[in-house]
């Protein structure tokens, strides 16, 4: 297969800020269908970047095309999983962008059709594919951070609500706020760079102290579509613990809207032989040399390709059967679960909730 055939579903902000522009710079995928409820975004997709795509409303007739081998699904969170399934039984491969779903079983259902199918499913996880991810991961599995034993990890923004008033605020479109839309990211690079260890324990708060305030500072509070006097019952900050049965701990927090200097968003290791600090756009190595004396190393890796597009080339590797998945939907089953445990401590005044052995 030289050349895989894509059919996106969803061209709104995420595609167009990072999916399409990833399709254009490999020449291994072709767009032959363009999907949106709303036609004039695919119209337009199609004028712009992909003139003989078929363009469709309905995504039912988009996997109905039998020249669509692989379509990437780029809708609200409720739909991912209806619409992977679907897809699978279309006989196509599956990328979808995260969360996977918005609960755990809609996440195995998903991956026990992809099974059935015979097909690949893939759900961006990009920071893994980031270069200073990639770098600190190669360091830590060489031994030479020794046993990693805490974590922390955040994203955090002064003001960024996403699409206020519509899906991005609607539990039951988004399956929550800041948790499942930026702790997907943070906890799941962290969690990996660890060594993805069984979960023992996890405890978590959720509050929705912004409901009110329109303010943005942030460029990706424009993902969405606004709604005046939408609905707005989802978190804007989610902070709490995750233990692990090797006794390490991760802490985190995650925010759409904080009384807070900047954004920022970060991940920090801390290594019986050395510690780390990632930004995404270097890595703080901090270790004691042989004389006993403390040093920092600053690792800057450049992205040539931004880490979205190197997220869709595994994909196509992996269909291509050139490459194995840098991540698997037992893993983003694992995730959903350890999100869903948040959740419900948050619910139950922040009780622990016990993992099975």
């Amino acid at each position: 297969m030289d050349t895989v055939k894509i059919g996106i579903i969803g061209i709104g902000g995420i595609a167009n800020a990072a999916h399409i522009p990833a399709y254009l710079q490999d020449k291994r995928t072709e767009v032959v269908a363009l999907c949106d409820i709303d036609r004039k975004r695919a119209d337009t997709a199609r004028r712009k970047y992909f003139k003989n795509a078929a363009v469709y409303e309905d995504y039912m007739e988009l996997l109905a095309n039998e020249a669509v081998e692989a379509v990437d699904i780029c809708t609200p969170n409720y739909l991912h999983a209806e619409i992977a399934i679907e897809a699978f039984r279309a006989g196509k491969h599956v990328f979808c962008e995260k969360p996977d779903a918005i609960s755990v079983e809609d996440a195995e259902k998903m991956y026990a059709a992809s099974l059935e199918a015979e097909k690949v499913l893939m759900v961006m996880r990009n920071n893994r594919f980031n270069e200073n991810s990639k770098y600190l991961k190669k360091f830590i599995d060489k031994g030479r951070m020794g046993e990693i034993y805490v974590a922390k990890t955040a994203w955090k923004r002064r003001r960024g609500i996403p699409g206020k008033g519509g899906w991005f605020t609607t539990k039951e479109l988004s399956g929550g706020g800041p948790l499942i839309d930026l702790g997907v990211h943070m906890i799941d690079l962290t969690w990996w760079l660890m060594g993805c260890p069984a979960v023992d324990t996890v405890s978590g708060n959720t509050y929705c102290k912004f409901a009110d305030n329109n303010a943005s500072d942030s460029v990706h509070a424009k993902f969405g579509d606004r709604v005046e006097n939408g609905t707005m019952d989802v978190e804007d900050l989610a902070i709490g613990t995750i233990r692990f049965k090797n006794g390490a701990v991760l802490q985190f927090e995650t925010s759409w809207a904080s009384n807070i200097g900047k954004e920022e968003r970060f991940v920090d290791l801390y290594g019986t032989k050395a510690g780390a600090h990632w930004d995404g756009s270097k890595n703080e190595i901090y270790y004691e040399n042989p004389k006993g004396k403390q040093c920092t190393h600053i690792v800057n890796e450049n992205d040539i390709i931004g880490d979205h597009a190197l997220n869709l080339m595994n994909f196509i590797d992996v269909i291509q059967g050139k490459a194995e998945p840098l991540y698997t939907p037992q893993q983003g089953i694992a995730m959903m679960q350890i999100i869903a445990a948040i959740y419900e401590s948050a619910a139950n005044d922040g009780k622990q909730v016990k993992f099975a052995d």
